[in-house]
């Protein structure tokens, strides 16, 4: 009788579980790690804004990726944005307000920075800390107000509005953009950051001319044919990835880089937009 090659029955199963475990858990890490950019070009510019480029970082919730998020920095500063936005989730607790600082001292070195409120800051009750520690780290932090650029003669402001979760009776978004209307000209392009995609109304409303907003993590898991199964207010969430017209003005969404657990992302992978403004044309999308 041969010896060394048997395998009981229970081995082989045993050893099949275990192959299985193993690969389930590479599966479910790089579905939370795996970065993916994304090119989305958008029409109606001011001339002189042809071809500025805008990083959306949101819905971070704390998430590192390598040490202090060289990863994801450095696949920033591989898109050679002129801005980034960080649109709201940098954290969802308390303990993660270590993350932010070499993340934020960093970002700014790539780009000018902004960032605005998203709700998970205020439900945990540490918007002040976050707040101050951007601001520190050379962040612009947009609260209900604004940011004028110039480039020959045309303008485009950076409008930034907080999250519902802020404090009652905020300045609305249409107020703030009857307020850069009033001051600045009515030729201005508005660019709106807030942090929830499903007020796409709201923004269309106020007459902004591009909305960047995350929130809706993509709709957490994302079957074909649909824009993610979960949402906030039920299943099947509409306008969670992506580029949207609008009847008035248009709407890109991040689907974020991070999540709160116990939701975690399937077949959804950390999406990292480049939003490229451009003077004429339809736009449209790149891997």
């Amino acid at each position: 009788m041969t010896k060394g090659r048997y395998q009981s029955p229970k081995g082989r199963r045993l050893r099949r579980r275990l192959l299985i475990s193993v690969f389930l858990a590479a599966f479910f890490w790089w579905e939370q790690n795996d970065l993916r950019t994304e090119v989305i070009e958008v029409a109606g510019a001011p001339a002189a804004f042809d071809g500025f480029r805008i990083a959306i970082v949101s819905d971070v919730h704390g998430k590192e990726f390598g040490p202090d998020n060289q990863r994801l920095l450095e696949r920033i500063a591989e898109l050679e944005p002129n801005m980034i936005a960080l649109t709201g989730d940098l954290v969802h607790s308390r303990e993660q307000l270590p993350m932010i600082e070499p993340l934020a001292r960093e970002l700014a070195e790539i780009a000018p920075t902004y960032y605005i409120t998203g709700n998970h800051e205020w439900a945990a009750h540490c918007v002040n800390e976050v707040k101050g520690i951007l601001k520190d780290c050379g962040v612009r932090v947009l609260s209900n107000e604004y940011e004028m650029l110039e480039r020959d003669g045309d303008k485009l402001a950076i409008l930034g509005a907080e999250d519902l979760n802020g404090l009652a009776g905020q300045k609305t978004i249409g107020e703030l953009a009857d307020e850069v209307r009033w001051a600045e000209g009515e030729n201005t392009y508005l660019l709106l950051l807030s942090h929830r995609n499903n007020r796409y109304k709201t923004y269309q409303e106020a007459g902004v001319d591009l909305t960047l907003s995350g929130h809706a993590h993509g709709g957490i898991i994302r079957l074909p044919g649909t824009d993610g199964l979960i949402g906030h207010k039920g299943f099947f969430p509409k306008y969670t990835s992506g580029r949207y017209d609008l009847s008035y003005g248009q709407m890109v969404v991040s689907r974020g880089l991070g999540s709160k657990p116990p939701l975690y992302r399937l077949f959804n992978h950390p999406h990292l937009p480049l939003v490229i403004l451009k003077a004429q044309g339809e736009g449209g999308t790149q891997p």
